[in-house]
């Protein structure tokens, strides 16, 4: 781009926004006159692009040494870094998660359609599948490898790249909380406080989070021998007890300096006080199943009973709140520290508003110790709102949007926010969770929609998400599994799909392709693929694989061209030497006749059978045996004859070579009608040789042989008459 000025496609600052960065090198180039702006593109690590742009002023007219030194020091260039697609885990791991997920979607589509085609069946049932698909999803998205951090690459890209896969299990699990558990309801508090402890990086906008705060701190705490003095500890416990991280508030509590041997008798009082709060915590009621291993309180699963223990709870904290021994507590630190904590539990919404950073810590501290008793979501997303408004505006607008979302249930906004935050894999797999339990969410998302082409949805978002599965090599073959969950337009495009493969010249991924149109039931697709991959065997001479793949698919058109084109080559009588080169196609052809199509004169069944007639008959000395065996031939002559697709030229031959059954000394083999049958042919064999429709072969149609069988055929219908 020549003569383009550089300030029009470099930023001027020494940073670019979003995923450039620009740097300024000094180079000694000489650029290529008239330019002055020579440019470089090259790939550098993953997939960050690096263009330079390398200026040179032009040269002096009177050039000497040091007008050549101030060039080169003047001469100076430009070196940007464009990372180029989002911040999400690389493909190999978008793969891992498509082919892990695959099984769990598939597991739960088929107990739908069971679900649908039996009536024994009830919703609790259904509940139960979306609940185990759901885990078992948050279950892969959890097996989601750390990547280390590169050498050089940009801390705060990094970071975002390290948590996209742990945002999109917070989401999932958040979603599971709200739409698909429907015990969670009953203890939302405490799911909330544990979906809190695993994600709470996913909600901190540095990179420090509040875990990696109180670990910190822990660690801090180890090597002062009086923590009680240090604002941070209070800090600490204060933060770790709002959000009902009971474990870390205990054992800073623990770690109190007037727990020391040194200091236990000088502090009985205050050493006592600290106690009391810390037996509190440890007997703090919860409305939970259970608890996890670290987990301390007091576990409860009914409300009445919950109700009873938290007043009882509640009133010893206001009786230690109003105790006399705090005027005897000489520590002031410990005091305004302690007093802060009981207030804490006694959900002072000022204090729990000071002590948490991010507004859904504040949101869950609302809900353990102000609304204890809240058992759906009664006014969630007003109060959300609220503790937005009283911290900081968060910045990542878009995940506190979802999450605002999810709590007031607006399926609208959750797609719409999750479209733009990940990528077709979460909306195809989420909105099973989304219609578990919402009729809302249900009619949103089955409704068929005019301006949609008459899809839904839920189709429309797994149609895409199937879209970007075929275009992958890697992955197509999991994307009949999602169309095949499309009722108006996946079964068109899984056919479109799976005839766009490149089958002709790949036998494993034919055979691939052949299974997924047996499982899906696509006998039309899987013609078209046999008579795909038998026409490119055959066109490049691989004559046997050809006529097996056209066998396959039964193309009695095609094989009765093939027929044709191997008359030439076969010879022209069933006894020629040519036709032993054959023998391996004959073979292949098998037992079906219906299935060889024109290339059914090609058994030789009845070959055999002469063979083994005439084996019998001098080895043999049970004659029911032998006759036997004479009437499978003549039942394998029959066949051929019958057949339409011998050809004519064969049919001398084999009404000579039957001359030994036409005569059988016994009795007649051949019926009157096969007879008749016999004498037709021969006729119309013998009109075609005089037209001239063939060139028969000179010994098959000399005048003897016509006129040995015409005269067996007559003497075996005279013989079957009289038989019959």
């Amino acid at each position: 781009m020549p003569g383009r000025p550089l300030d029009a496609l470099v930023p001027s600052g020494g940073q670019g926004q979003g995923q450039c960065a620009v740097y300024s090198v000094q180079h000694g180039l000489l650029t290529h006159p008239p330019s002055r702006i020579s440019i470089s593109v090259r790939w550098a690590r993953g997939n960050c692009l690096r263009i330079a742009f390398f200026n040179k002023l032009p040269p002096c007219e009177e050039e000497d040494e040091a007008s050549e030194m101030i060039s080169q020091q003047a001469t100076s260039g430009k070196v940007l870094e464009l990372r180029l697609g989002s911040a999400e885990v690389d493909d190999a791991e978008k793969r891992r998660l498509s082919y892990a997920s695959a099984p769990a979607f598939a597991l739960l589509q088929s107990h739908k359609q069971l679900m649908m085609t039996s009536k024994d069946l009830i919703s609790l049932d259904w509940w139960e599948h979306v609940m185990e698909f759901s885990r078992s999803i948050s279950t892969i998205l959890g097996s989601t490898r750390d990547d280390s951090s590169p050498v050089g690459q940009n801390s705060s890209m990094l970071k975002q790249e390290l948590l996209e896969p742990t945002l999109l299990k917070a989401i999932w699990d958040l979603l599971e909380i709200f739409y698909v558990d429907k015990h969670s309801l009953s203890w939302l508090p405490e799911c909330l406080v544990d979906w809190l402890a695993n994600y709470d990086r996913v909600l901190s906008t540095t990179e420090v989070t509040l875990h990696s705060k109180l670990v910190a701190l822990q660690l801090k705490l180890c090597k002062l021998k009086i923590p009680e003095d240090d604002l941070d500890y209070w800090d600490g416990v204060a933060s770790a007890l709002a959000v009902g991280w009971l474990d870390f508030a205990v054992t800073f509590l623990r770690m109190h300096g007037s727990y020391q041997l040194d200091q236990l008798d000088n502090r009985q009082t205050e050493n006592g006080l600290v106690e009391a709060v810390a037996v509190l915590i440890l007997k703090m009621p919860r409305m939970r199943p259970s608890l996890p291993a670290s987990g301390l309180g007091q576990c409860f699963n009914l409300k009445p009973d919950f109700v009873k223990a938290w007043d009882k709870w509640r009133g010893q904290v206001a009786i230690l709140d109003c105790s006399a021994f705090w005027n005897e507590c000489g520590h002031h630190e410990t005091m305004r520290g302690l007093k802060r904590l009981i207030r804490i539990m006694l959900g002072d919404i000022d204090t729990l508003a000071s002590v948490t950073c991010h507004w859904m810590e504040l949101l869950i501290s609302h809900f353990l110790y102000i609304r204890p008793f809240a058992m759906a979501l009664e006014g969630m997303l007003s109060l959300s709102k609220k503790c937005i408004q009283l911290k900081s505006p968060a910045a990542d607008k878009q995940l506190t949007e979802l999450i605002l979302g999810i709590i007031g249930d607006d399926i609208e906004v959750i797609l719409a926010e999750c479209s733009q935050i990940f990528d077709s894999w979460m909306l195809s797999h989420m909105i099973e969770l989304l219609t578990a339990k919402s009729f809302q969410a249900e009619l949103l998302l089955h409704d068929e929609k005019y301006s949609l082409g008459g899809i839904s949805l839920q189709e429309l978002h797994r149609l895409v998400y199937a879209q970007v599965l075929s275009s992958h090599s890697f992955t197509w073959q999991i994307a009949p599994i999602y169309l095949a969950s499309c009722p108006r337009q996946g079964l068109g495009f899984l056919e479109i799909l799976l005839l766009r493969q490149p089958v002709a010249g790949d036998n494993q991924l034919a055979l691939k392709v052949l299974e997924i149109c047996r499982l899906y039931e696509l006998d039309a697709v899987g013609k078209s693929i046999l008579k795909i991959v038998g026409m490119h065997h055959w066109k490049h001479g691989r004559k046997g694989a050809g006529i097996f793949w056209l066998q396959q698919a039964r193309d009695e058109n095609r094989l009765n061209a093939i027929a044709e084109h191997l008359l030439g080559f076969v010879g022209k009588s069933v006894s020629d030497d040519a036709f032993q080169q054959w023998e391996g196609l004959i073979d292949l052809l098998g037992s079906e006749n219906e299935a060889a199509g024109g290339l059914a004169f090609l058994h030789k069944d009845f070959k055999k059978a002469l063979r083994f007639v005439q084996d019998a008959r001098s080895n043999e000395t049970n004659n029911q045996k032998v006759t036997g065996a004479a009437r499978k031939a003549v039942s394998s002559l029959m066949q051929l004859m019958r057949n339409p697709s011998t050809p004519q030229q064969f049919w001398i031959s084999l009404l000579h070579d039957s001359v030994e059954l036409l005569k059988w000394p016994d009795h007649a083999l051949v019926n009157v009608a096969e007879t008749n049958l016999l004498l037709s042919k021969l006729q119309e064999f013998s009109l075609a040789r005089v037209r001239g429709d063939f060139e028969a072969s000179k010994s098959d149609d000399s005048p003897q042989i016509l006129q040995q069988v015409r005269l067996a055929l007559a003497t075996n219908l005279g013989r079957a008459i009289l038989l019959e």
